[in-house]
């Protein structure tokens, strides 16, 4: 029998109602009469190697459709990574548990942008994949245990930046339901990190220290440097460089 597919899986969940009801309740504006809840994301600062550059957040404000609909993109990759880790290391019960539970927590996040796009009036459009993702899995070692092990370090630098850019958009963007959105965001995202960053120290031999640094100097060249494009995950944009 062959395995399900990221589609199988999910399409369940979207194929009856593209906005599911859980979806609508988590979006519905009545929900954030109050502001989310503070959350501390020092740890996350503290680990990448740089923040996000002034010249991104000001081409991102100027397009937040891109960023919205990227971000759905993300959300969906997101998931798609994980089920791909769960089904190729599936002897790694502890990877299983976690990202088990990411997989439900990103699936529930493309939902939610999905109604927000909706509430929005903004059409889903096709959109390229940036540089990003590549840019460091190209670093990624090609053997086992190593591989699985940069996979996952990877894993733990893209949803920390993640998090640091929703805690940059929610603080300069004048939309202001979209801000609270991206504040409600940070507690998921900042968890992700940990768990990625947790299974691969615990699922390694060897201390991964040297490993996170030189993925922290290629993910900050990645954010720093000139970008032809605009994504949620890109540089700098190049015509304003």
């Amino acid at each position: 029998m062959s395995q399900p597919t990221l589609s199988d899986v999910c399409q369940p969940l979207l194929s009856a109602n593209p906005v599911s009801d859980l979806a609508k309740v988590d979006l519905d504006e009545d929900n954030f009469v109050h502001q989310p809840k503070a959350v501390d994301i020092s740890a996350i600062y503290a680990f990448l190697g740089c923040a996000t550059p002034k010249a991104w957040l000001m081409a991102a404000q100027h397009d937040l459709a891109t960023i919205i609909q990227d971000h759905a993109n993300c959300e969906k990759k997101a998931a798609g990574t994980a089920m791909n880790l769960i089904f190729r290391y599936q002897s790694y019960a502890s990877l299983q548990q976690k990202l088990a539970q990411l997989i439900r927590e990103e699936m529930l996040h493309y939902e939610q942008v999905m109604a927000l796009m909706a509430r929005r009036g903004q059409a889903w459009q096709h959109l390229p994949a940036g540089r990003y993702a590549s840019g460091l899995l190209k670093h990624k070692r090609t053997y086992e245990p190593e591989a699985m092990i940069d996979v996952l370090i990877i894993g733990a630098f893209i949803e920390a930046r993640s998090c640091e850019r929703f805690a940059a958009l929610s603080e300069v963007i004048e939309d202001e339901s979209l801000a609270k959105y991206y504040r409600y965001l940070l507690k998921s995202e900042s968890r992700h990190f940990e768990d990625y960053l947790a299974l691969a120290a615990t699922l390694s031999s060897q201390p991964i220290a040297e490993r996170v640094a030189f993925f922290r100097n290629v993910e900050a060249e990645l954010i720093t440097s000139p970008d032809d494009e605009l994504r949620f995950h890109s540089g700098v944009p190049s015509w304003l460089s």
